[in-house]
């Protein structure tokens, strides 16, 4: 059921920033089941028995990403596993979602919240004003089976932009090139900036300075949250480029050039030395502790504009990448913004974890606690509900914000068990569990 279930919503516009469909959606299904349905005006959904004392919610957020905007994806099944023609899955956080609704078809006494633009910045989890009644939140935004989540990263996105340019007279005949890359893997800006994907922006920059090429126009990158897997340029050059990997293509332009707008020489030098990826590893806990991702570049009519997404394990350490980008940024002649901004969620053992490890465990005896190096909403909910007990769960879910996506079919049903269990324990006792 739950897979049918992930179908189902699957076929709902979902990209961040639409709600209305899904909305209407949960409207429709409450009534079904018999659940109350109540939307804030963040379009967060908080669904829910009346007149019964609830202790546990399950949260998930509805939106995801979609590598191109308003592209419902094409579900592939085979081998075992869930993937998407030409697109990313939204198992992150389909499946969630998908869990939720099975369990209140089954009647289950629980909050279920949905929230809203989780990946454009944890907007919905942020601005939440729906009324909580639990002391105990599972969160089905994990994606590894056999870890349960009790702490992630804290992140920040960083904007800049340049508007210098110059019309030049092309006397020394420059040739003019096309360079394009395209195809390359892309991956999550978190857990997966340190598997050594190739950045297309910072190999596009590669090749344009090691041919001393002046930069006329460049845009790539897809969202914030991801590894870009696509950049292009218009440069014009004394010499030939040479492509710095072999997915990309470099055409020349046969097309008389007398004036040119250049756009600034230090867009190139920032964008050819600028260390992206990983900047710090905790060895302890064997998770990145701090890193940042070189995401978009676009070149608008006066200027061009950067972003990245910066994350940490420790807030100060955020505060610290966050600051020394700016001042670099801005020494290459940028000016800068920055949004976005949510907390690291440190982790802290509870009551509540022993009862969800106990449980696991009935399934997966290896289960164990981790922290992993992406934003969850749990930081955000913890800040708000200082009291309220979290821990973060999920099926085997592989190159999530990527065309790549796949989601393990057996493991989704696993994971079920899992909290079905908890569930019931929870309902068992009848009472919160000691805080």
């Amino acid at each position: 059921m739950i897979i049918e279930l992930f179908k189902q919503i699957t076929q709902i516009p979902r990209c961040s920033g639409t709600h209305q469909p899904f909305i209407t959606f949960m409207k429709e299904f409450c009534i079904k089941y018999n659940y109350i349905c109540d939307i804030d005006e963040a379009n967060n959904i908080l669904c829910y028995k009346k007149d019964l004392k609830l202790t546990l919610c399950l949260q998930s957020h509805y939106d995801i990403v979609c590598l191109e905007d308003g592209k419902v994806p094409e579900i592939i099944e085979e081998d075992g596993y869930l993937r998407a023609k030409d697109s990313t899955l939204g198992a992150d956080n389909g499946i969630g979602c998908a869990y939720m609704l099975a369990l209140m078809s089954e009647n289950k006494n629980c909050e279920f919240l949905f929230t809203c633009d989780e990946e454009i910045g944890l907007i919905g989890a942020n601005n939440i004003t729906l009324n909580l009644q639990s002391s105990k939140m599972l969160n089905l935004d994990s994606e590894e089976e056999g870890k349960i989540c009790i702490g992630c990263a804290g992140g920040v996105d960083i904007f800049a932009k340049n508007e210098n340019s110059t019309i030049v007279k092309n006397n020394k005949n420059l040739d003019l090139y096309e360079i394009t890359i395209d195809n390359l893997d892309g991956g999550h800006s978190g857990v997966d900036i340190d598997k050594n994907i190739p950045n297309a922006i910072k190999l596009l920059a590669k090749t344009i300075k090691e041919c001393d090429g002046k930069l006329l126009d460049i845009n790539g990158g897809e969202r914030i949250n991801s590894i870009p897997r696509y950049a292009k340029a218009i440069i014009v050059s004394a010499s030939l480029p040479i492509p710095s990997h072999h997915n990309m293509k470099i055409e020349k332009v046969d097309t008389p050039t007398k004036h040119y707008k250049k756009l600034d020489d230090k867009i190139i030098n920032f964008l050819y030395s600028f260390s992206h990826g990983v900047r710090g590893y905790d060895k302890e806990v064997e998770v990145v502790s701090t890193s940042i991702n070189l995401a978009t570049i676009k070149t608008n009519i006066n200027n061009v504009e950067i972003s990245f997404s910066a994350r940490s394990m420790d807030n100060e350490e955020l505060k610290t990448i966050k600051n020394e980008t700016i001042v670099l940024v801005e020494n290459f002649d940028f000016t800068t913004t920055t949004s976005g901004k949510y907390p690291a969620w440190k982790p802290s053992e509870n009551n509540f974890l022993g009862k969800v490890l106990k449980s696991y465990k009935k399934y997966e005896p290896e289960a164990t606690l981790e922290a992993i190096h992406a934003g969850l909403e749990c930081a955000i909910f913890k800040e708000k509900f200082p009291l309220i007990q979290i821990a973060s769960i999920g099926p085997n879910i592989y190159f999530p914000h990527s065309n790549r996506e796949e989601c393990e079919i057996k493991s989704v049903y696993n994971i079920y068990e899992v909290l079905k269990d908890i569930i019931t324990n929870n309902e068992k006792e009848g009472k919160e569990w000691i805080i």
